[in-house]
């Protein structure tokens, strides 16, 4: 409840003009002491006084950002007299002319905000990545791309080894159904997804998923297919397994012609050329087929990669729409 008091409390603090324009200026922009010295031309001990006394009586909130400190005139925190108040001063002091002033003013301050980023970026353009990877490493962006999965999904991770996709995935959509057919692969992804209570870890063939029929929305088999003795017959079973209108992402090998792999990597396949693929995926009922090379990183050893996505036909409306990726 309003107060006599408060209001003349308020009352008060604001008879100074200064005070009035501080505030006018503050309640469009967050600004810092120096570039509050700037637009309303006085000298730093003076704006820092009229600071402190509208800060004591709440007209004002700031915050630390390294060593500059930010004012703010936030509406919704002043009390009731003071937002019945404000809107009356705000009107008298924005018809003056030292208002005119320090709009100008405030607009010459926020133009060098920009000339000096905009100053920034024309000398490190040239390193700018390497700047970036420096402060935020080489993958941050793509796992925030992640973020726009439908949280509605159901994905399965095919083929899941450790459970590194699945660990990128899980935090993003409803549930993971995790498939591999190795023991200890299991186990290592039983480990790495301990804390991921939406992950169903299942041991079983990739030839003969343990997954209901269209129980995917979304198939991920990410450096599997060339480790399937009949690649034709997986993406089958990969296509029984996902919904109509739902997605299959295979990323693999383009062709290469590193033949120890077969003897040292378990590989069955030297890569995939793009026509044999398409034809792969075309027979196991996908349709909307689109196939890019990955860039290259020059510190691997690897073959050059490929990502394919698809989408499983017979997709309509309703629960045969596309699988929103």
């Amino acid at each position: 409840m309003n107060t006599p008091t408060q209001i003349l409390d308020h009352m008060a603090v604001l008879a100074d003009p200064v005070r009035c324009r501080m505030l006018l200026v503050l309640d469009r922009h967050e600004l810092t002491v120096s570039e509050l010295c700037g637009v309303l031309q006085l000298p730093q001990s003076t704006v820092s006084r009229h600071l402190k006394s509208l800060s004591d009586v709440d007209w004002l909130t700031s915050r630390r950002d390294g060593t500059s400190r930010y004012y703010r005139m936030e509406l919704g925190d002043l009390d009731a007299s003071a937002r019945q108040l404000w809107p009356i001063i705000r009107e008298q002091v924005a018809a003056t002319a030292a208002s005119a002033q320090d709009a100008r003013r405030l607009t010459s301050v926020l133009a060098r905000r920009r000339s000096k980023s905009e100053e920034f970026f024309s000398t490190a353009s040239g390193q700018w990545d390497h700047l970036r990877a420096e402060l935020f490493g080489d993958t941050f962006h793509l796992h925030g791309l992640l973020a726009l999965l439908d949280p509605t999904l159901v994905v399965g991770d095919l083929g899941c080894g450790t459970g590194e996709v699945s660990a990128l995935v899980a935090r993003h959509v409803r549930e993971v159904i995790a498939v591999d057919g190795s023991a200890d692969m299991i186990d290592a992804a039983r480990r790495r997804l301990a804390g991921a209570p939406n992950v169903d870890l299942r041991r079983g063939d990739l030839e003969a998923l343990p997954i209901e029929d269209g129980r995917l929305d979304a198939a991920v088999l990410a450096l599997v297919l060339h480790h399937a003795p009949d690649p034709s017959r997986t993406l089958a079973d990969v296509a029984r397994v996902t919904r109509p209108g739902g997605r299959v992402l295979v990323i693999d090998m383009q062709p290469h012609d590193r033949v120890d792999y077969q003897q040292q990597m378990g590989h069955v396949w030297l890569g995939f050329p793009e026509p044999q693929l398409r034809k792969l995926l075309t027979t196991a009922g996908f349709s909307d087929i689109r196939i890019h090379a990955l860039p290259v990183d020059p510190a691997v050893k690897g073959p050059a990669l490929f990502a394919a996505v698809a989408t499983k036909a017979g997709a309509g409306g309703g629960p045969g729409a596309p699988a929103a990726i």
